[in-house]
């Protein structure tokens, strides 16, 4: 095919603003896809909008104001510290210390060699329970501690976070929330440290930061500025390098609420309803507790951790 040297290639077609046809569109619309110009485009948390579907997301996700805030109670953290003072009480019952926890409520409830399985090496398997059926010991390991100090430091912390957090998306998603990172705590131990004697709120606390900081990325806001970033590291730095700390449960509690806080925040400006977002963490919490009873099951046949971290 011969070209003729004198015809120019034909010009790409300028993209032209949907609102203003004069005006060449600087970007796209990361929501609808319709073209901008600069006069147009608005700064969302990835990318920029349109107007309409600023408005759109306006009137799906409710104006929160500092008063608003300040007039929601945290009921359900306050029903979750009840339960995990409930559970030490029901410790001490049980003939646990007051300092050192114990007893027999915290190896039937726990994820503790509770069960008499001894393997071939004579090592007693701590998840034999979960191997056995008892799938719940998955959830109830977050409400025992070992000791009051144990007890009052994650209160405190879930007390700081969990309140804040409540207060913003609502007490449906919180505890959906809450309880699927509990999961994935429960998970992670079950597939980096079955051997280790597992117990306390910490791996679910350690998810609901995470959650907050997928919520601060989706609303644009700065984790270094809001400090939310300098009290995971910390956290993570003390996880590291104080010994008897359950790094598994408390990595895989946040990597749990970093990913279904992020699928739950991009639902929010497309789904009103709240319960979408429950149902959406119930099934993330069921495939969390399948996978935790088929590593609890490999363990107990073969003796070794699904997965060693070094």
């Amino acid at each position: 095919m011969s070209v003729d040297p004198n015809t120019s290639p034909p010009a790409d077609p300028v993209l032209t603003c949907y609102r203003h046809p004069d005006r060449r569109a600087g970007v796209s619309c990361q929501r609808c896809g319709r073209p901008v110009c600069p006069s147009c485009m608005v700064q969302a948390a990835v990318g920029f909008q349109c107007p309409e579907c600023v408005k759109e997301g306006a009137k799906n996700s409710p104006v929160i104001t500092a008063r608003s805030l300040a007039a929601r109670q945290p009921y359900v953290t306050y029903g979750l510290m009840a339960l995990n003072v409930a559970a030490f009480l029901a410790i001490l019952r049980g003939g646990g210390s007051l300092m050192n926890g114990g007893g027999s409520f915290a190896q039937d409830y726990g994820l503790t060699a509770s069960g008499s399985f001894t393997m071939p090496s004579g090592q007693v398997g701590p998840l034999v329970g979960v191997a056995n059926g008892q799938w719940y010991r998955l959830f109830t390991n977050g409400f025992v501690h070992f000791g009051l100090v144990h007890l009052a430091l994650n209160m405190f912390v879930l007390w700081i976070i969990g309140s804040q957090l409540e207060r913003i998306v609502g007490g449906v998603r919180y505890l959906a929330l809450y309880v699927t990172c509990l999961a994935a705590g429960s998970f992670a131990v079950m597939l980096a440290s079955p051997n280790n004697l597992t117990a306390g709120a910490s791996g679910a606390i350690f998810g609901l930061m995470g959650a907050a900081a997928s919520y601060q990325r989706s609303r644009g806001i700065s984790l270094a500025q809001s400090g939310l970033g300098a009290l995971i590291v910390l956290n993570l730095v003390f996880s590291f390098t104080i010994s008897g700390i359950s790094v598994a449960g408390h990595i895989g509690g946040l990597i749990g609420g970093l990913a279904v806080g992020w699928l739950v925040f991009q639902l929010e400006g497309r789904v009103r309803s709240e319960w979408v977002a429950a149902a959406l963490c119930g099934a993330i919490t069921m495939a969390l507790v399948f996978g935790g009873i088929w590593a609890a099951n490999q363990f107990a046949a073969t003796g070794h951790a699904v997965l060693q971290l070094g």
